[in-house]
């Protein structure tokens, strides 16, 4: 079986015919096939620029691990998903955890590498038994909770580290950007947090000249005198060199907060293979388990060199519906052009130098677009949160992830936020459903006489078959075809 390599030139080469589309084992001309790997780069650079300076780690070995990533996912999937891995926003949270418990960056990458491992052996699962195993373990019910906790988690990032450093420049930044996303069209639209960077940097920039320097926190509990957009990193860097590595460590506390994102990767990936295979018609749930086993893979060579993580960017799924040209040779060139990028420090230095206040203005947005994808999940998966065998444990670990509640065993182990919401929400769920009534499991419980319910081809115990339609914590989140609720009855 080849190894997806080769393409055929589609047509003249030039402009695919109206109502045609390129497949992804063709290809246009190779100048035109580069321009658009060039526009894929440009799609994901806005969470790519963000998730590695929010984690705290090097932007430039980041951009450099997404191409290496890209390359490794096009091999193990033999070219028949076209995909861009860029850095996983699902890990933001993750890292603010580890770092405000003493973490440094090796810890953080040593608890993401496992992350990766437990990915890995999930996306063979999958590959042996079938997709029903996800099903079985993380109905939408679950899923959507873990997902809205890992994002609402976040809230007090922004609320006490990235907001205050500049709070106009952050309204001013969340407003353009909220207004990119919702006004703005076509490939536009899909690079809306880029352009939300750009705007955020010419606002500190004109402010400086204006204004001077500003009076507040620079990330820490004093305030101090300060420029906005500090620039004389980006002067001190060469333009060519390697990024920095670091070797991972591992701490059970630091991993014990990363793992639940697992959940939140494969709904990513399963959601990303479920619009992929429907806008190219080639089926792909075939491929499930090993695009899941080579995002994970990918992930741990980029932790265990210092990285971040990666999973699918929803961001270029955009960009093939704008131009209708599927063609894994564009990926390949996207994955090169990361490359390059990574390969210079002056480029990294103008991505570490955002502004505190752009980013708060930035993961005003961001953050709460992660934790709103687990609604998504919810709807397309017709969760009925009347049902209390769906409601408790949903509620429950939200929460005790969003509140950061604690629970400590014995003097030396301690279980909070993220980690203890996902295992409340998991093994509570499981739970409840075997002691549970049957008619909690099999019939809608009229909690409420007065609202209207989905008709019976729902599953009101949550267990509605998944549909892919998970959004990724990307950034954007991948659109499958969304389950639609049935007609209403009264």
């Amino acid at each position: 079986m080849g190894l997806g390599v080769r393409w055929t030139l589609h047509g003249d080469g030039r402009t695919p015919a109206p109502g045609a589309v390129v497949r992804p084992d063709e290809r246009l001309t190779w100048p035109r096939t580069a321009g658009l790997g060039a526009q894929h780069v440009v799609a994901m650079f806005g969470a790519s620029f963000v998730a590695p300076v929010l984690m705290g780690l090097d932007p430039n070995l980041a951009i450099m691990m997404s191409g290496v990533a890209t390359v490794i996912f096009l091999l193990a999937t033999r070219g028949r998903i076209p995909s861009y891995l860029g850095c996983s926003l699902s890990f933001v949270g993750v890292a603010a955890a580890i770092r405000a418990g003493g973490g440094n960056s090796a810890v953080v990458t040593g608890a993401v590498f496992v992350v990766g491992v437990a990915l890995l052996l999930a996306g063979l699962a999958v590959q042996r038994f079938g997709a029903r195993i996800i099903h079985a373990a993380m109905p939408p019910v679950v899923t959507g909770a873990v997902v809205m906790l890992i994002g609402f988690n976040l809230a007090p990032v922004t609320a006490s580290t990235y907001w205050p450093q500049d709070q106009w420049t952050a309204l001013l930044t969340m407003l353009f950007t909220g207004l990119a996303v919702v006004c703005l069209r076509g490939f536009w639209s899909r690079i809306a947090i880029f352009l939300g960077l750009v705007f955020g940097y010419g606002i500190s920039w004109i402010s400086d000249l204006l204004f001077g320097k500003i009076h507040s926190t620079t990330g820490g509990p004093e305030a101090v005198d300060h420029w906005r957009l500090d620039l004389s990193g980006v002067g001190r860097a060469d333009w060519v060199g390697l990024p920095s590595f670091h070797a991972p460590a591992f701490e059970w506390s630091a991993i014990l907060i990363a793992l639940p994102v697992v959940i939140a990767l494969i709904a990513e990936n399963a959601g990303h293979i479920k619009a992929v295979g429907e806008m190219t018609g080639d089926p792909l749930d075939d491929k499930l388990g090993t695009a899941i086993a080579a995002d994970g893979a990918a992930s741990m060579l980029s932790t265990a060199l210092g990285g971040p993580p990666n999973t699918t960017y929803s961001e270029n799924i955009g960009v093939m519906a704008a131009t209708r040209v599927y063609s894994t040779a564009a990926y390949w060139a996207a994955a090169g052009f990361a490359l390059l990028f990574g390969l210079c420090p002056k480029f990294g230095a103008v991505v570490a130098a955002i502004p505190g206040g752009v980013l708060g203005g930035i993961t005003v947005i961001l953050y709460g677009m992660i934790g709103l994808l687990g609604a998504q999940i919810w709807i397309n998966g017709r969760v009925d949160l009347r049902n209390p065998l769906n409601l408790v444990p949903a509620a429950a670990g939200i929460i005790i992830g969003v509140g950061g509640v604690r629970l400590n065993i014995g003097d030396s182990f301690e279980l909070g936020g993220i980690a203890l919401g996902t295992i409340v929400v998991i093994t509570g769920y499981h739970a409840l459903r075997y002691f549970a009534p049957a008619h909690l499991k099999e019939q809608e419980p009229l909690l409420d006489s007065g609202t209207s319910a989905y008709d019976g081809s729902a599953a009101y115990d949550g267990t509605a078959a998944y549909d892919g339609t998970a959004g990724g914590a990307d950034g954007g989140g991948p659109e499958g075809a969304a389950g639609t609720p049935g007609d209403k009855r009264g």
